[in-house]
This record gives C-alpha cells, structure tokens and sequence, in this order.
C-alpha cells in the first residue's frame, strides 16, 4: 500500500472513533445556527445524524410521540439512546437531542421492547 492510502485510513478511522459515543457522554443537544438569514445544523447536529444513520441501532419508536422519541441502543456498549426534538414548537421539531437512557428509564418508557 502506498503512505497515502494508509494515512487515509488512519484518517477516516480517527474521524469515526470521534464520532462515536464516548463513555463519559451523557447527552448530545443539538443547536441550529443562524447566518446570514440561513438555517443550518450545527456540528452536534451533523453527529447525531450520522449516529443514528451509521452506528446506533433502533430499538423502538414512542409509542406516544411517535418518531418524535426514538430509542436507540449503541453496539459499543449496550447503552441506550433517546432520540428527541425537545423544541417542538419550532418548524421540524427542532434541532435533535441525544440523550442516555438507562435500561430501566427505557424499559418503563418504551416496554417490552427492551430485552
């Protein structure tokens, strides 16, 4: 292989461990920012998209809220992950949130659903 593959997948590895949910993380609030009369996610945002897309695995949808409130379990460490839109007021629901769950929070919120 020649330095530059391998320091691309040195690279891409890198950017994915950073993605990934660390131990200590306990809840990932989401942010829109607003330029120049334009409305973007910020990079919290962008991570948990790309969380909910490429690492975590989808356990239940609320049976209240529907999609609004998602779990989540993370296949590093069998943690769960709430998935929400706490600004619902605003046009989409809001920037998402991603915030841990214990077995037993989600167990008495989304059931028979957790093993």
């Amino acid at each position: 292989m020649d330095r530059f593959y391998l320091e691309a997948i040195v690279t891409l590895s890198a950017y994915l461990e950073y993605m990934k949910l660390d131990p200590q993380e306990t809840e990932l609030m989401g942010k829109w920012i607003v330029e120049n009369g334009q409305t973007r996610a910020d990079p919290i945002c962008e991570r948990i998209k790309w969380l909910t897309a490429h690492h975590l695995i989808k356990i239940s949808i609320s049976k209240q809220w529907g999609a609004w409130e998602t779990l989540f379990q993370d296949p590093d460490d069998g943690r769960y992950w709430e998935q929400m839109y706490p600004q619902s007021e605003r046009h989409g629901g809001g920037p998402p949130t991603l915030k841990h769950l214990s077995r037993e929070q989600a167990k008495a919120k989304y059931g028979s659903d957790i093993e």
